[in-house]
Formats: structure tokens, C-alpha cells, sequence
């Protein structure tokens, strides 16, 4: 095994971390991998595995120190990380990808395992058959699996409910498009609508699917779960996967790829309130653009952190009710808190969860030696 550091991630870098940056290496299996640790001040680092061709050491970075401010603003005994590994999820020796990159991390104990985009409930039954620390697990392991209960995209809805106040908008009647019609968008889609939110567009890879008078959610969750595309919905005008941008909505959750919301395509985005439900699927710059605008945008770690609370939750032992009732309180409790101090002090809402966050991650590390 191999470790080397990519230089093109210092400028990352600061007092938080990231603490360990390792790039990992299988000969046997073809295995390439990378795990970012950001800090592990509060607690070892509870993050997930994404599994992409395209993903990269400044992304993994990046969702690392995502998933710092995200544990931290949960109040959770975790600091952050994250491990990608490189290769096509559909690869025929995906198990043995999985079993091989849990050999790999079996000794960097500070770091916990969880499902990510192109991972799943299974992988993480493989890897703690491997080491024996993963979260995220199959029922019949003990665990409560994320994407069959849709924790993260339940506390998409919660946090919607609670910005929906500040955005002036009454989310009855309020029409949802959602970029992404995955593991987070569907459960993300479901509980708004049981709030009276109406669906009007979702795109996955294959496109978008789009009727302004409404989708019944539940039917294109099983032509999405049977078929794998919302493009074989009976109903509704078919487009291309990027059409979903230039829909007029009221709410819009991105929940699929990073960095879909740019500079190029934020001034023209015609939405009232933005609920990141994927990783980073904003700009910085995007994101201070749509400020700009009057355009209320939620960051990630304070929108999606349902399903690490629910991870953090399963890891010591609690249920999933005691799950689903931590994800309510506490994303329904940070997302008022960083909008008052938003509104108070004239900052985007990520700025607001940042100062917020930081504060408490250097709390922590002030007990270290």
C-alpha cells in the first residue's frame, strides 16, 4: 500500500485541517482510492464512501470538511471525513473494490465508514465484515438503513418547513422541482409533498420529467425504483437532464452531483428557496450570487445532515425512531438558528452555519493536547 498527498489541496488547508490526506492503492483488484480525515476533534470521523469515476482529491477534501461543519452543528461526537473511491459503481468487481479499500483504512481507526452517492447498505454489510466499523447497515445487521428510510431527505423537508418562514412563502400549494431523483431527491420529494408541496419537475441522469399541474410522487418512486429513470413516468413533458434548471419553481432541491448550481447558471435560476440535498452541489460564488438576489439557499451541512445524525444515532445503539425524532429536532433547531443570525448579521446562511460550526469545532479542539 502507497500513500502520497496531492499537493493541489493545500490551499484547503487551515486550523481545522484537514489532519490526514491519504491516497490509497490496490494492485490485485485495480483499486484506487482516496480519504480525506478534516478533524477529529469532537470524536472519530463519521463520513461516507462516493464511488465515482470522476471523483477527486479536492472533492473528497471538500466533503470532508463539509462533514466537520456538518457533525458539528448536529452536536454529534464526530469530527469529519470523507474516502472516495475511483471507479464506476456498475464495475462487474464492485465487491471486491469495497472488501479491498476496507482493508486498506482497517487500521485508521479515527475514521467510521457511512454510504454515499454510488454506495450503498450493502457495501457497508461488506465492510464490517472486513474491519468491523461501518454505519449505514442492513436491517438484518442491526442497522437502519439511510436510503430505505429516507432520514436525509426527511430533514431536506424539515429544514424546508422551518425556511419556508423566512423565505415568506407558504409551502401548501408551493411547487418543488428536484435535480436528482435518487436516494435523498425521492424521500425529499415524498415528505414535502405530505406537507401539501406540489412536485411539478425531477431529472436523473437519463432527463428530466416535467407537468406543472403536478407528479404523483409516490407512482414516480416506483417507475424510478422499476425502471431506473423518471423518464418512463406515463405523464408529463420529457427533457434533458439540465432543462430542470430553467423551470420556474418555488423550492428547488438539488440532491444528486456536486457543483450543478455556477456563476453560469445562478443568475437565471428562477427559484424562491434553494435546499441543498446533495454534497456541495453549489459554488461558493453561486451561492453568494443567489444572496445577492433575494434567492434564501440552505447550505448542505445544515439541509442533508439527516442522514448522519441517523448514522451517528445507529453507531451508539438508538432505534430509528430515536433517529427520525434527533433529525427533526436538530435540523428544524439549526436551521432557525442560522437564519436568525443571518437575517441579524446581513450574511449568507452558509456563512452564518460556517461561524456557527467553526466555533464549535475549535471549542473542541481547545480540550486537546
Amino acid at each position: 500500500m502507497e500513500y502520497t498527498i496531492e499537493h493541489t489541496i493545500f490551499h484547503l488547508a487551515d486550523e481545522l485541517g484537514p489532519e490526514l490526506v491519504v491516497h490509497i492503492s490496490d494492485v490485485k483488484t485495480g483499486l484506487k482510492a482516496i480519504l480525506v480525515i478534516d478533524n477529529t476533534a469532537a470524536g472519530p470521523a463519521m463520513g461516507g464512501i462516493r464511488m465515482s469515476s470522476e471523483v477527486t482529491t479536492v472533492e473528497v477534501a471538500r466533503l470532508a470538511r463539509s462533514m466537520t461543519m456538518k457533525n458539528a452543528m448536529a452536536r454529534l461526537p464526530h469530527g469529519g471525513g470523507k474516502s472516495g473511491i475511483i471507479a464506476d459503481p456498475a464495475l462487474p468487481n464492485r465487491e471486491a473494490l469495497i472488501r479491498a479499500f476496507a482493508g486498506k483504512i482497517r487500521h485508521i481507526i479515527e475514521y467510521i465508514p457511512g454510504p454515499d452517492m454510488g454506495t450503498s447498505e450493502t457495501d457497508m454489510a461488506y465492510i464490517r465484515d472486513e474491519i468491523g466499523r461501518a454505519v449505514g447497515l442492513p436491517r438484518v445487521v442491526g442497522g437502519i438503513p439511510l436510503d430505505e428510510i429516507g432520514s436525509t431527505g426527511f430533514g431536506v423537508a424539515i429544514s424546508a418547513e422551518v425556511a419556508a418562514e423566512f423565505a415568506d412563502l407558504d409551502l401548501k400549494g408551493a411547487r418543488l422541482t428536484v435535480e436528482g431523483f435518487g436516494a435523498v431527491g425521492k424521500h425529499a420529494a415524498r415528505f414535502l409533498t405530505e406537507k401539501g408541496v406540489v412536485l411539478i419537475a425531477a431529472s436523473d441522469s437519463k432527463g428530466t420529467i416535467y407537468d406543472p399541474g403536478g407528479l404523483d410522487v409516490r407512482e414516480l418512486i416506483n417507475v424510478k425504483n422499476a425502471t431506473g429513470s423518471v423518464l418512463n413516468y406515463r405523464d408529463g413533458e420529457k427533457l434533458h437532464s439540465t432543462d430542470l434548471f430553467n423551470i420556474s419553481t418555488d423550492i428547488l432541491v438539488p440532491a444528486a452531483l456536486p457543483d450543478v448550481i455556477t456563476e453560469s447558471n445562478a443568475d437565471v435560476l428562477d427559484a424562491k428557496l434553494i435546499i441543498e440535498g446533495a454534497n456541495i452541489p453549489a459554488t461558493l460564488d453561486a451561492e453568494d450570487q443567489l444572496y445577492e438576489r433575494g434567492v434564501l439557499c440552505i447550505p448542505d451541512f445544515v439541509a442533508n445532515a439527516g442522514g448522519v445524525i441517523t448514522a451517528s444515532v445507529e453507531y451508539h445503539g438508538g432505534t430509528e425512531k430515536q433517529a427520525f425524532e434527533k433529525v427533526e429536532a436538530t435540523v428544524k433547531n439549526n436551521t432557525r438558528e442560522m437564519l436568525e443570525l443571518s437575517r441579524k448579521e446581513g450574511v449568507t446562511p452558509r456563512k452564518a452555519a460556517e461561524s456557527i460550526a467553526r466555533h464549535r469545532v475549535v471549542k473542541a479542539m481547545s480540550y486537546r493536547k
